[in-house]
């Protein structure tokens, strides 16, 4: 891939830097000897700026380098993981800005300490090629962590959310429908919606939805499958693009389309505006802390929440995610989503978010997640109701999780239902609220014994359960780190 424009500056400040050092010359005698100022030698080695041909002549010369090697993109070995870096994606389309980072003194870290920051890279890299992190994967991390940073609320998005709520009359208990959003996407934006045709294009069976943009006009294709809510959702986001003039955007919602970390951005963003004007927070918030009164856990009230919004319990838990830090001072929480092959024992997360810090569960590769989470536990019983043709409805459960290796406990409230639509596969998506005392005193319901409560652990692998019946492989993580221990202890023994 080409070095980015903006940054040959930087590899040419790299290269006279380290050919400077290994040259034994201090600044002032590089200055000395090329007659340039040291303050604008400093500025070049920091890759603030780049030479005119006379000076990298000048330069050359006092260095005893030739001119051609000297203007070379080839950095030497050592500096190879930040050309690589470089020559990446992510310090162009990543907005640095948006992590409190200035893209300057980052570029002047690079410059001040290339051979460290160099290994500190290359293992980066190295890191990410083992697990075989694509750069589009890099992106979600990246988005994960904003989303995080900003306890998963944005004012200034819900503000255009009312602003929009207003511009179109809807009163404040009103509550949007797809028909509502499809004739604004219709009349005012001079969309054509229409089914998508999987049997003329079977790529696009399991795309939920695809716009199309040209000359001709605005399509907005969308997978014959879905139910009203999901298409409701559909619609709010592709006015969300509009509404807040998101240009760089994508195209369906297979998110791997995506070839830059703006376009995610604009994504959430749009997607963040369709669930504020489909669940207003200001109806949301009443409803919830009505339902946290409650000294009986009810989980009737939150499908009936989920159906009074016109919403999935996806959306909905999301939309929780959004308020609940700003509006109850519970910030400790999670969200996760599961999917799972109807009949089958294996578990795949495939969405998470985490807020003020790493909870559990989170993504764990190559090991057995803890048949004891509810988010697994709803599934099998949404596959049974499924295969004895019952009620295929919302199925909310709750459990009180305590974490057998850290004694953390967490609220788990789980939602599962059939809608995906890729054929035998159940979705369970859950929010997690960490249970410290301030939390506990917000939610009335803790104590009632209809709240079921269990220990669970992470992994099967690092489970000290010996007799758990849920289990379905060996501890070998646990085995081999008490293996690891004993062996630590027979050598600090035999030192002594």
């Amino acid at each position: 891939m080409a070095i980015k424009k903006d940054n040959i500056k930087l590899i040419f400040g790299l290269k006279l830097r380290q050919l400077r050092l290994d040259k034994g010359l201090s600044l002032n005698e590089l200055s000395q000897k090329s007659g340039l100022s040291i303050s604008y030698i400093n500025e070049i080695e920091k890759g603030k700026k780049y030479p005119k041909s006379d000076k990298i002549i000048a330069l050359a010369t006092a260095i005893d380098e030739d001119y051609d090697s000297l203007v070379s993109l080839k950095l030497s070995k050592r500096l190879e993981p930040i050309s690589e870096l470089l020559s990446s994606n992510i310090l162009t389309e990543l907005p640095l800005e948006l992590f409190g980072i200035d893209p300057a003194n980052l570029l002047e870290i690079l410059a001040e300490a290339p051979a460290k920051i160099s290994a500190f890279v290359g293992t980066l890299i190295e890191i990410a090629r083992n697990y075989n992190m694509s750069i589009e994967k890099f992106y979600f991390s990246a988005l994960r962590t904003y989303q995080e940073m900003h306890d998963n609320y944005f004012e200034d998005i819900e503000q255009e959310a009312e602003k929009f709520l207003e511009l179109h009359q809807v009163t404040p208990d009103q509550l949007l429908d797809e028909v509502f959003l499809a004739n604004i996407l219709e009349t005012e934006y001079n969309y054509k919606i229409e089914p998508i045709d999987d049997k003329a294009n079977p790529a696009f069976a399991s795309v939920r939805s695809l716009t199309i943009t040209n000359a001709q006009g605005n399509r907005l294709l969308v997978n014959s499958h879905l139910s009203p809510v999901q298409r409701a959702f559909i619609y709010g986001r592709e006015i969300g693009y509009l509404f807040l003039n998101l240009k760089n955007r994508l195209h369906t919602t297979a998110l791997v389309e995506a070839e830059s970390f703006e376009q995610l951005l604009n994504n959430f963003k749009a997607s963040y505006f369709g669930s504020a004007i489909i669940i207003k927070r200001s109806l949301l918030v009443p409803a919830m802390a009505d339902f946290f009164s409650q000294k009986q856990w009810q989980p009737e009230k939150l499908i009936g929440m989920i159906q009074n919004f016109n919403t999935t319990p996806e959306s909905f838990c999301y939309r929780l995610s959004n308020v609940m830090p700003k509006f109850f001072g519970i910030n400790q929480i999670f969200f996760s989503r599961f999917n799972n092959f109807a009949g089958q024992n294996l578990y795949d997360m495939t969405k998470e978010m985490h807020i003020s810090r790493k909870h559990y569960p989170h993504t764990v590769r190559d090991e057995h997640y803890c048949r004891r989470w509810v988010a697994l536990t709803i599934l099998n019983d949404l596959g049974e109701s499924t295969g004895n043709k019952a009620s295929t409805g919302i199925l909310c459960k709750a459990q009180k999780s305590t974490y057998i290796d850290t004694s953390d406990e967490y609220l788990v409230v789980s939602f599962a239902q059939n809608m995906s639509p890729t054929p035998n596969i159940n979705v369970s998506v859950s929010m997690g609220i960490y249970l410290d005392e301030p939390t506990r005193a917000k939610l009335a319901f803790l104590q009632d014994p209809d709240l079921p409560s269990r220990n669970v652990n992470q992994t099967c692998e690092r489970c000290s359960v010996f007799d758990c019946k849920e289990r379905i492989v060996a501890p070998t993580i646990l085995q081999k780190r008490h293996k690891n221990e004993e062996l630590r202890k027979a050598l600090r023994k035999m030192i002594r």
